[in-house]
């Protein structure tokens, strides 16, 4: 975990980047930042993974197509986002962790958003529900969620009826710590009429092994790693692809099915749907 902690400390993210490379995602995009769009009606907070992972990233640059299409009035904060602590706290560093949300608190109070949305469902329930003790009560929603109501709305208008069948993993943040399980399936189901569900789903799914800071240690012993043992479950509902909400669940899958040389798919919600606009 130190390697962690030392980008955490020196660049305010897991992977240590320069925090003028956060926005390089959205290079050939119209993805407004907070000082060129000053109040928006949401402020989008990309989180980690998105700005940096070169996977993840994909569902930033899908989730970016869908608010433009819709279209929304959001900006970014770029430059000015840093890491919401999750991983510190979980992992034990309280004393960094309240560095980073004490430091992004103020960077949001002076912003004042009116509401917040996030397609990482750990900067979700950090934002929402731990922020508020050091002084930072937002009104923060899932990327699902807000799809969800684009939808519904009739402001963004995908094809119905896809032909492949999906079954969605429920990230652990999402449904068991945040109860949100249905607007994940509103979508999916509003463009397919083939959602298939694994054994273990919506509040008792199964973690796909990042969680609580796994994502950044070395493996300990065990009969078998987590994200293979839940791929094999998505594999047994012989779905064409797993559906995700968390861009380390994205990555954790990704990876099981690269191992299982499956040809399963493994795609975020919003790529799903901005395929299809």
């Amino acid at each position: 975990l130190q390697n962690v902690y030392r980008g955490l400390e020196r660049n305010a993210n897991p992977w240590n980047i320069p925090s003028d490379q956060r926005i390089k995602w959205a290079d050939g995009l119209h993805v407004p930042t907070i000082d060129q769009n000053p109040n928006p009606d949401i402020l989008w907070w990309v989180g980690c993974a998105p700005a940096i992972d070169a996977r993840a990233q994909k569902t930033a640059r899908a989730f970016a197509k869908i608010l433009n299409i819709a279209p929304i009035n959001y900006a970014i904060l770029g430059e000015k986002e840093a890491c919401t602590g999750d991983s510190a706290r979980r992992s034990g560093n309280e004393y960094l962790f309240q560095e980073l949300a004490l430091s992004n608190i103020v960077t949001l109070n002076e912003i004042a958003p009116k509401q917040i949305v996030t397609t990482c469902p750990h900067c979700l329930n950090t934002l929402k529900n731990e922020y508020p003790a050091f002084g930072g009560d937002y009104k923060v929603i899932h990327h699902t969620e807000l799809i969800a109501d684009l939808l519904d709305s009739g402001r963004i208008n995908p094809p119905i009826g896809r032909t492949q069948t999906i079954t969605f993993h429920d990230p652990c943040y999402l449904s068991r710590h945040n109860q949100i399980t249905e607007d994940p399936r509103c979508v999916l189901t509003a463009v397919s009429d083939k959602l298939v569900e694994m054994p273990r789903h919506s509040k008792k799914a199964f973690c796909c092994g990042a969680g609580g800071a796994q994502m950044w240690k070395e493996e300990q012993d065990g009969d078998e790693r987590i994200n293979a043992n839940r791929f094999r479950e998505a594999e047994s509902t012989r779905a064409d692809t797993i559906a995700v909400g968390c861009p380390f669940c994205l990555m954790m899958l990704t990876d099981a099915a690269g191992d299982a040389n499956s040809e399963m798919q493994v795609k975020d919600i919003a790529e799903i749907i901005a395929a299809l606009l």
